[in-house]
């Protein structure tokens, strides 16, 4: 019972680990198809290898000798697992920035390599030392050799992994200390073998030894591992000092409030992070300091000068919706993940008073909406950009349905006008359902991937109208002042070989993975690598 019983906790600890690899290397190497491809691909690879050498390893004669040792290899994997875990541990959070500088895909499969490569052969290779086991004790059935029976409770344990780290694990802990936690159960296995042997055991003291140096090493770093990550703080970013002030976790990602150091004015800023993304920064006096949370609202107003109700896709720290309530607008939003709202709530002023939130995914909403609104503000993102199925016809469609009929939708966007391919896609495919659209973007000089906004309705858009900008800070102003005044016009070069894309036909998927490799690529270079750890 007992080996059955090793083999399920370490096929939990094993797809737990796969997922908290997935999270731990977001903010580094994003979600691009690429990216997604190189981990599945190195998953697999190891695996399969692990499968074959446990093979290779089980092969001898039946005997109790030969028993002996199948049982010391199969107890002692797991602990094999727990320290290369722990070293991959004390070593990724300065390591995968530079491999994501180098190449973020190559990177991707590199980083893969180092933190899963070991840990999912030594696992895998448990699986056919057992089948090896039953034989030589005559438990094997006739047919599969008791294979089946095998695979079925390890396949079972990787669902418990799941359920125990999406439902727990990652609620309660960080990415990295999870990570460790997952060590520290797979060397407390090793332990448990060699304290109470499941079988006749060869090298009983040296499976001890190496179970309980797994052991100490990783309990020593799970007790450590915030003060090992702290010692990445502070950081230098933009002209400031900043240090980690709080971290809300979820299903959907890391949340981090950052905060920097006071001025002699005592003056500080705060930073909205979520998975390798600056979503806004916001002064000590509660005043964005981002530039996009004005082009929006501008960019409503001088459409709509006169808006009765809006709709906010996507809540971020709450900057945007709170700005139109507090000009009498009666605002809901929508938000999938409850971080958000916690972090907005708590360090960023929004008040869910004044805002009715609906804790939702976007698409899941705009299907039920349940009225009409004036204006629609879209400002989806998550890891590298908008999620595929929020830019399809379909989801526009369900979007113009919630519109009134002269109403206006206001994007957030990302776009490199140098390298419009992906871009292309997403005007051709939102022209579709709003055909009447107009781009603004501010002049930054030498950079091409940036903040681009789109207004667009079922109907002509009006003139704009002039916009007062004696709220904006003065740092934004002349920006703002000067996008305004130069809408661009949707010409046959910014929509060639552009693709309408809906949820059953999507070819565009390659040219939004190159976009979204390039987006992140800019990120990580540009950010310390203490922002990323999560």
């Amino acid at each position: 019972m007992m080996f059955y019983a090793i083999l399920f906790l370490c096929g939990a600890a094993v797809l737990a680990l796969e997922l908290l690899a997935s999270r731990i290397m977001t903010p580094y190497f994003g979600v691009s198809l690429y990216i997604w491809t190189g981990i599945l691909s190195i998953t697999l690879i190891a695996l399969a290898l692990g499968y074959w050498a446990g093979g290779r390893l089980a092969s001898g004669k039946r005997s109790t000798g030969n028993q002996a040792r199948l049982t010391l290899l199969f107890a002692l994997m797991p602990a094999v697992a727990s320290l290369a875990i722990a070293g991959a541990c004390l070593a990724y959070p300065w390591l995968f920035p530079r491999l994501a500088s180098a190449d973020l895909v190559l990177g991707a499969f590199g980083a893969c390599l180092f933190l899963l490569f070991v840990p999912l052969f030594a696992a895998s290779a448990m699986n056919p030392l057992l089948v090896a086991i039953l034989l030589a004790r005559g438990g094997g059935r006739p047919g599969d050799a008791g294979a089946g029976r095998v695979f079925f409770v390890s396949t079972l344990g990787s669902v418990a992994g799941v359920l125990a780290t999406g439902f727990g694990l990652i609620h309660y802990l960080t990415n990295f200390s999870a990570t460790l936690a997952v060590a520290l159960l797979l060397a407390l296995l090793s332990l448990a073998a060699a304290a109470r042997p499941p079988a006749p055991l060869a090298g009983r003291v040296p499976l001890g030894l190496a179970g309980a140096a797994a052991t100490l090493v990783a309990g020593l770093m799970l007790w450590q591992a915030d003060a090992y990550t702290a010692r990445m703080w502070p950081a230098v970013y933009g002209g400031r000092v900043w240090q980690m002030e709080a971290s809300f976790r979820s299903l959907f990602g890391t949340v981090k409030i950052l905060r920097s150091e006071p001025d002699d004015a005592g003056r500080f800023a705060r930073i909205y992070f979520q998975d390798g993304l600056v979503q806004n920064t916001v002064g000590s006096d509660g005043r964005s300091l981002s530039f996009y949370t004005y082009a929006l609202e501008a960019l409503a107003f001088a459409y709509r000068p006169r808006i009765g109700s809006a709709l906010v896709l996507g809540l971020g720290a709450g900057i945007v919706p709170m700005r139109l309530a507090g000009r009498g607008v009666d605002v809901e939003g929508v938000e999938i993940d409850p971080a958000s709202l916690a972090a907005a709530t708590r360090y960023f002023g929004f008040d869910p008073a004044r805002v009715r939130v609906h804790l939702a995914d976007a698409r899941t909403q705009l299907k039920r909406c349940g009225r009409r609104h004036d204006l629609i503000v879209v400002d989806l993102f998550h890891g590298d950009g908008t999620p595929d199925y929020l830019v399809t016809r379909n989801f526009f469609a369900d979007l113009r349905r919630c519109l009134e009929p002269d109403g206006i939708a206001v994007f957030n966007t990302f776009a490199d006008l140098e390298h419009p391919a992906a871009y292309a896609h997403l005007l051709t495919t939102l022209r579709e359902e709003l055909p009447h659209m107009v781009l603004y973007r501010p002049d930054v000089p030498g950079q091409g991937q940036i903040n681009s906004f789109i207004v667009a309705s079922a109907l002509p858009l009006p003139e704009p109208q002039q916009i007062l900008l004696d709220y904006v800070p003065l740092q934004h102003t002349a920006a703002l002042d000067f996008m305004l005044a130069r809408p661009l016009t949707l010409d046959l070069g910014l929509l060639r070989n552009g693709e309408v894309v809906t949820d059953a036909r999507n070819r565009a998927l390659l040219d939004i993975a190159e976009s979204q490799i390039a987006y992140r690529r800019a990120v990580v270079q540009a950010l310390p690598a203490a922002f990323l750890v999560n």
